[in-house]
């Protein structure tokens, strides 16, 4: 948490005195800063002779935390456990415990094992879980950027083609030649198809290249500012898994393959009388 305190200091909440740890976003709606005060109200108030009065303490600011996304910074105070049992009335109890796992992907499955233990009247709730819609959105963004991803090696395969094309129409001659000389249509078909797939082979490694530096230079510098009302998170975020990356390289190189095939095996084919008989 300290590395998320975006002003101010924890160490008031640490030694026990009377002060809260506000949300950046929820700090700047109230209009408070670090060393001011802000009044709690709580809705379980105490019944008296003029009917309910509600429960209010007044707490210091001590500092702000930016978690990253909206929804937690507009919304999320935090307290020393003492103060909060105190201001809520539960004496020594606590009405949830977070556990926080060295891998957040296991969260599901440690839930339930958890769930499992503890049984009725407990219940678990994972970030997978309360995150849902956010996470089946992103999946659909990412879907639709993966056949967009898709679309772009489509042009770039048609582009190899017309200049594969393009190369052996210029190279009919030599072709004739070199096929009187004795060469096979096997090791023409063999020389162009290296040629087209070495333009595959360098255009994909340039193009991952400068797809990793940017995907550094955003999260390192967060280039990409987003309304972290509307998103939820106030940055684009970008991670590559491994797997993502396997597969893009997958279906680029087999795009580069099979739109080489055809030009290089047109090489091929040609005939050395065909071609000399105009040349």
């Amino acid at each position: 948490m300290r590395t998320q305190v975006k002003s101010g200091t924890l160490e008031p909440l640490v030694t026990g005195a009377p002060a809260i740890l506000l949300g950046a976003e929820l700090a700047r709606t109230l209009g408070v800063v670090p060393g001011e005060s802000v009044t709690l109200i709580s809705p379980q108030g105490a019944l008296t002779a003029v009917g309910m009065v509600p429960k209010m303490r007044r707490y210091t600011v001590a500092g702000t935390i930016e978690i990253g996304m909206y929804e937690y910074d507009s919304s999320i105070a935090y307290l020393a456990l003492p103060a909060a049992q105190e201001f809520a009335g539960l004496g020594s109890a606590v009405t949830g415990v977070e556990v926080k796992l060295v891998d957040p992907f296991a969260a599901r499955r440690i839930g339930r094992e958890i769930a499992g233990e503890l049984g009725f009247p407990f219940w678990v709730r994972d970030w997978m879980e309360m995150n849902r819609n956010l996470f089946n959105a992103l999946q659909l963004e990412k879907l639709a950027l993966f056949v967009i991803v898709i679309i772009i090696v489509l042009v770039a395969a048609f582009a190899i083609i017309g200049h594969l094309v393009l190369l052996v129409a210029e190279k009919r001659k030599e072709i004739g030649i070199l096929k009187s000389l004795g060469a096979s249509s096997g090791s023409i078909t063999a020389v162009f198809f290296t040629v087209g797939m070495t333009i595959g082979l360098v255009g994909t490694v340039l193009g991952s290249t400068v797809g990793l530096l940017l995907i550094w230079v955003q999260n390192t510098y967060r280039i990409i500012r987003l309304a972290g009302d509307v998103y939820q998170i106030d940055y684009l975020l970008m991670k590559l898994t491994a797997g993502d990356f396997a597969l893009i390289i997958s279906a680029t190189l087999m795009l580069a393959f099979l739109a080489t095939i055809v030009p290089a095996r047109r090489a091929g084919a040609l005939a050395p009388a065909d071609v000399l008989r105009y040349e």
